[in-house]
């Protein structure tokens, strides 16, 4: 098993920014990859962002050039740096853990979640 466990949500007024974290703990991979995604009131989940073992990133077009995703492999720790936030950016904020990942956007690869953290942008 693998516990996740994101921190660092909260209000922002738009065009500021916010770093998520998200400590992993548990179980280890050789190969993983870890990721966020998103979820407004109302909306699907959405992928946000992903970083591979190889230290290959992913990003969700809504988010890419704004959004970064740096990790430390120290601290199993991943986040996410985001930057001009806009009110769309406004959502729970989830972590998600695979040590097979293909598609790194599906959220079906992932095995592991953590319980979410609240964004919310103020415009």
């Amino acid at each position: 098993q693998v516990q996740l466990v994101e921190s660092g949500g909260g209000l922002v007024q738009a065009g500021g920014s916010l770093r998520l974290s998200c400590v992993a703990s548990g179980r280890t991979f050789s190969r993983y990859v870890m990721g966020w995604f998103r979820q407004a009131p109302g909306k699907e989940r959405e992928f946000v962002a992903a970083i591979r073992w190889s230290g290959n990133r992913y990003y969700g077009d809504s988010v890419k050039g704004r959004f970064t995703i740096p990790g430390d492999n120290a601290k199993n720790t991943v986040y996410l740096q985001m930057n001009i936030l806009k009110s769309e950016d406004t959502a729970v904020y989830y972590c998600a853990a695979g040590g097979d990942v293909i598609a790194t956007a599906r959220r079906a690869e992932y095995e592991y979640w953590g319980q979410g953290t609240q964004v919310t942008v103020l415009s």
